[in-house]
């Protein structure tokens, strides 16, 4: 025993458990980058190469993800409720009332400089003057029409899939803040868990030094290891008592935490004011809520665009007025877009969506909570085990030539 402890041998034995620790941390490692990196197709498609699996099917996980989430936590009456019409329709007011002059001069010189340069200054003071007395019950009642139509307007559920589609790198961002304990579970897990097959590896190596030992080994720990932590983070699905224990899935036991994380990445980042109001007016239905800002434009043009409306058609003729119209109904819109740059109130209206959103998603079983995360390790999960298996072999097969001289 003395000469076994003291000799090449023994470095030869304690290099097994070590090394099958360093595969099952290698191997975990990796599937964990290949899920996410690299965003774009590295190499020549469509084999010779590697994309993520999350951004290689970023539409695809898009819609799993909000399938399993906001579709259960948040009705589109309820998010646009959430962002209050009314404090909409006042920042709105607050935002455009100090340019009403630049708007206004913007529009009539551009379609009749020579009217709107010749007008009396006392005369265009009376259009402004028209123009801010209207224009808080048109955008109230603008806004009042866009929220009890709000259902047909906004597609919540494509304008999310559509921005994590094109931006892979926020897709993979909600994986992995939501994920990150998990993944790191993961990955140092492998090195445990490959540590411990090692000492069984070196039992079997001890006593049956058949030239398949360490090569199937390799094999086992890099499929095993990956196996064996996907089932600890998400079972059991229910909380278990064993004794003293309360056993349960890793990440079910952070329901709360990674609600909150999720959340807020949503919120602030993808349903937006700004985002929302952008998707209302270039979704499907743009076309429908750009005809009802023009609808509701159409009273205030008739209005105020001259001293009167047969004056201003006398001066612009018919189809000037109507061009009138038209460009500013254009300009409404535009005003609309540009409107919630604002970051204060932004965050304001975020923090306001996020906290129902949490609400819910606390609320969800496990069973739907669940599946914010599992579908990123089961989409094309055998691609990755047996990458970890061909990792594993190969490893093994260096340590039986290299170490064992075989």
């Amino acid at each position: 025993m003395n000469e076994l402890f003291t000799s090449v041998e023994f470095w030869q034995y304690l290099s097994i458990p070590v090394i099958a620790a360093l595969i099952g941390w290698s191997t975990n490692w990796l599937a964990i980058k290949m899920t996410f990196y690299p965003l774009e197709f590295v190499g020549k498609p469509p084999l010779l190469g590697w994309q993520g699996i999350i951004p290689s099917k970023a539409r695809k996980m898009a819609a799993i993800s909000v399938d399993a989430t906001i579709s259960k936590i948040g009705t589109v009456h309820e998010i646009f409720d959430q962002i209050d019409p009314k404090l909409l329709a006042a920042h709105i007011l607050h935002s455009v009332e100090p340019r009403t002059e630049e708007y206004v001069d913007e529009l009539m010189l551009r379609e009749h400089p020579t009217f709107w340069e010749n007008l009396p200054a006392s005369a265009r003071n009376m259009v402004y003057d028209r123009v801010r007395k209207s224009t808080p019950q048109l955008v109230n009642n603008l806004v009042g029409d866009v929220s009890g139509n709000i259902e047909g307007l906004l597609d919540i559920k494509g304008m999310v899939i559509d921005r994590l589609a094109t931006d892979k790198a926020l897709l993979n961002k909600i994986f992995l803040e939501c994920g990150d304990a998990e993944f790191r579970f993961i990955v140092n897990s492998g090195l445990y868990f490959g540590f411990l097959f090692g000492l069984v590896q070196m039992t079997v190596w001890y006593f049956y030094q058949s030239w398949w030992v360490l090569p199937f080994f390799g094999l086992l720990v890099g499929w095993a290891t990956n196996w064996i932590a996907l089932n600890v983070i998400f079972r059991p699905l229910h909380e278990k008592k064993v004794g003293p224990l309360r056993l349960q899935g890793l990440f079910l036991k952070r329901q709360t935490e990674v609600a909150q994380s999720f959340c807020h990445i949503v919120t602030h980042e993808i349903l937006t004011v700004g985002n929302i109001i952008h998707a209302i007016l270039n979704g499907p239905n743009g076309d429908r809520a750009r005809n009802m800002v023009k609808k509701h434009i159409k009273p205030l043009v008739d209005e105020t665009a001259g001293l009167g409306k047969a004056l201003t058609q006398v001066a612009f003729g018919p189809t000037g007025f109507a061009t009138l119209k038209q460009q500013v109904g254009e300009k409404a819109i535009e005003i609309s877009k540009t409107s919630f740059s604002n970051p204060v109130f932004e965050k304001d209206r975020a923090e306001a969506v996020e906290s129902i959103m949490v609400e819910r998603m606390i609320a969800l079983s496990s069973v739907e909570f669940q599946d914010l995360l599992r579908p990123c390790f089961q989409e094309d999960e055998i691609k990755l085990i047996l990458v970890g298996a061909f990792l594993g072999f190969a490893a093994g097969v260096a340590q039986l030539v290299f170490i064992f001289g075989y």
